[in-house]
């Protein structure tokens, strides 16, 4: 074990159990093995690391959750910085603003948000880290309604590759400001954020759930409501093949299902009445359709939303893929049942397809290097080896899905969304890479933490 002074924390190499605690990832299938392993907790423990990897001749790398292994480049030539830093979710109701530690799951910030009648702009997992979703763009339970979640963003803190602390936001560092937001990493290591909260009196959240076999009348008329939808409503349609486990309802494991989920926002109190009659105006016709085998739509309050998407809380190994797409129409819906549900097996535990509009569509005064999403709903599949297939038998059913919706996929990724490091992704045109490159020459011209640059974010990668 080596030690780097007074001020470091211990760095790790493989085998130890420090190391193993550093490297943690969400998808087991994903393992990271950098050089060396640190978990930084303090902005002294972080500068010390960087210039351990300098004096070494190692780059630099970062990550918080793991959630987001698959797509990290290899990390045999790198120091691993995980980010820890001590402190909670701080909470300024008057200006409706939290100060995010890095290493926050969404679950607390939620949480310390939730007294205060306000509400962050989280995605589907609790257990997800905020930072690194907000600073990927992120696709928020309440998306429509708010728009990305990294247009919430308002200032980022951060220590640079010369061992620098700043606080940069749209006044003290703009350039450095738009990159972070969106432009792909590579930029230092992030310790924290302060994000935008917005007031929510109540929501109408859940998960309805209905035979595969019912898809075919289900879907089109979910598509047909998206065209429609008011901005206050997020939804999203799962193709679902469950595992039989003990935390799954038994009557979703006996076969394949359709589950609808999603939230409507009421932000004030004379909204609730509203948000109430917009999701019966989406529930009503498909409950007429058929009843489903189990509904959990309700009132509630913005604690219950990061448990309606129920993605698993334990990390699993998982390979999946990704697509942004246009309107589907009718023939959009007809090829994604035929790729997902009009097969005699399934590789896939999940098959997705999540509305996008809204707040999500329109570019954004003051946005950051990725802004907005120019799409209609976002595509991911995903399978875990074992539970219904295996490697080859999943990478193949996501092929053929690809295929199958090729004729409606925008060549665009969402950041967060992105399942492994090889699939094609993109989210910044030419101009904004270049723009993106030029900053971090400005902030690390020793290139110490290019392997942190996402695929496509820059001209050098």
């Amino acid at each position: 074990m080596t030690t780097v002074d007074e001020h470091s924390a211990d760095l790790t190499r493989h085998g130890e159990a420090a190391y193993e605690a550093a490297t943690r990832v969400f998808n087991l299938f994903a393992p990271v093995t950098p050089a060396a392993a640190v978990t930084a907790r303090s902005t002294e423990e972080i500068r010390a690391a960087i210039a351990h990897a300098r004096a070494h001749g190692l780059g630099v790398r970062v990550h918080t959750t793991g959630h987001a292994s698959a797509t990290a480049r290899p990390m045999e030539d790198a120091l691993l910085i995980r980010t820890e830093p001590d402190g909670e979710v701080a909470v300024d109701p008057r200006r409706r603003i939290a100060r995010i530690p890095a290493g926050t799951r969404w679950g607390a910030v939620v949480e310390a948000a939730a007294p205060h009648g306000l509400a962050a702009p989280h995605g589907s997992s609790p257990t997800v880290g905020a930072v690194g979703y907000l600073l990927g763009g992120g696709l928020s339970m309440y998306a429509r309604h708010t728009g990305l979640a990294v247009n919430s963003v308002r200032a980022v803190e951060l220590v640079t590759a010369d061992g620098g602390q700043r606080r940069v936001d749209a006044y003290s560092d703009p350039e450095l400001f738009w990159a972070l937001r969106g432009g792909g990493g590579g930029f230092g290591v992030v310790t924290a954020v302060e994000v935008a909260l917005f007031p929510v009196t109540g929501v109408i959240t859940g998960a309805a759930f209905w035979p595969a076999a019912q898809a075919a009348r289900l879907l089109p008329r979910w598509r047909a409501w998206t065209e429609r939808a008011p901005r206050e409503a997020t939804t999203s349609v799962r193709v679902m093949n469950l595992p039989k486990l003990p935390e799954v309802p038994e009557i979703l494991s006996a076969g394949p299902v359709l589950c609808l989920d999603g939230v409507v926002v009421a932000p004030g109190d004379e909204d609730t009445a509203r948000a109430r009659r917009q999701a019966d105006e989406l529930l009503a016709p498909l409950r007429a359709v058929a009843d489903p085998l189990m509904d959990t739509w309700h009132e509630a309050g913005p604690l219950a939303v990061p448990e309606t998407h129920m993605d698993p809380p334990e990390p699993v190994p998982v390979l999946g893929d990704h697509l942004l797409l246009r309107e589907l129409g009718d023939d959009g819906v007809a090829e994604f049942l035929r790729a997902t549900v009009d097969r005699p097996r399934s590789a896939l535990t999940v098959a997705e397809l999540r509305q996008l509009g809204g707040g999500l569509s329109a570019p954004v005064p003051g946005a950051g290097a990725l802004g907005h999403l120019d799409a209609r709903f976002a595509y991911s599949g995903a399978g875990v080896p074992g539970f219904g297939g295996t490697e080859e038998e999943i990478r193949a059913h996501c092929a053929e899905v690809r295929r199958a919706l090729s004729p409606w996929d925008t060549g665009r990724t969402a950041p967060t969304f992105v399942a492994s490091l090889d699939q094609p992704q993109g989210h910044l045109d030419a101009d904004a890479v270049l723009a993106a490159d030029r900053v971090r020459t400005r902030v690390d011209p020793e290139g110490l933490f290019r392997g942190d640059i996402a695929p496509g974010c820059s001209a050098a990668r």
